[in-house]
Order: structure tokens, then sequence, then C-alpha cells
């Protein structure tokens, strides 16, 4: 199987609805390697028992850090459920770490529909699907 590395991020008014979705495809996660910012794992780990290699809380590096893993072409997926009613002091960590998805191709998700159709495509998991990589 296809092993995929998959980073979680929530923001604080929407980690319940980033735990929702995680466990509504648990199985789905149980065939990833899932890396997620400091708070946002640690929920996502204590409820599901997945392992989750936790990075810094956002704020404090955690979105530049998954930023890190995008550059280096070592992240397959990113959900991030962000906030837009709440500004949040790291908004231009935000914008960055989204504009690093747009920069190398990476699929990401701002909402549980975008996440649910990342993570049931059959191309997702596709042993034989290489997503286009851009060389700069």
């Amino acid at each position: 199987m296809n092993r995929k590395t998959v980073a979680l991020v929530a923001h604080d008014h929407k980690k319940a609805e980033l735990l929702a979705w995680v466990n509504a495809h648990i199985d789905a996660m149980r065939k990833c390697d899932l890396v997620a910012t400091g708070t946002t794992g640690g929920l996502i780990a204590d409820d599901t028992g997945l392992a989750i290699t936790r990075y810094k809380s956002g704020p404090l590096g955690g979105d530049q850090q998954i930023g890190a893993l995008i550059a280096e072409g070592k992240l397959d997926a990113l959900i991030f459920f962000w906030d837009p009613l709440n500004p949040a002091p790291h908004d231009p960590d935000v914008k960055a770490l989204l504009r690093l998805c747009s920069v190398w191709n990476v699929p990401v998700a701002c909402s549980s529909a975008t996440a649910d159709l990342i993570i049931t495509s059959p191309l997702f998991f596709a042993e034989d699907y290489l997503p286009f990589k851009p060389e700069y």
C-alpha cells in the first residue's frame, strides 16, 4: 500500500470539527503517516489513539514546520480547518502555508467537504498516481 503523509491542522474554533472528521475517516487515517501542529495533534492522538508526529503550536512555528515538509516534498496532503471568522495573530504564517501548497501542487482542504473528497478519492492511495511536482 502507498502510505501518504497527511498534516492535520485546525484553529481553536475548528478543532472539534477536525476531530469529528478524523473519527469519521479513521480507517483512512490509519493508512497514513500523520503530522500535526501541537495542540491539534495532542487532541487527535488522545481521542483516537492514532500515532501522530506533533510539531509546535501553529503560532509558535508549527505552521512553518509543516510548510518545510511541503517545500521538501515530504507531505502528500494538508487538512487545515482554519477559521475564516476569527483572525489569528499568525495569519501571515497561515497564508504562507496555503501558498506553499499551491507552489508545490499539494492537495489542501480547508473544509470537511473538501477533505472528504481528497481522502476518498481513488487517486489518493493509488500506487500508480504521481501528482505533478514542479521543478523550479
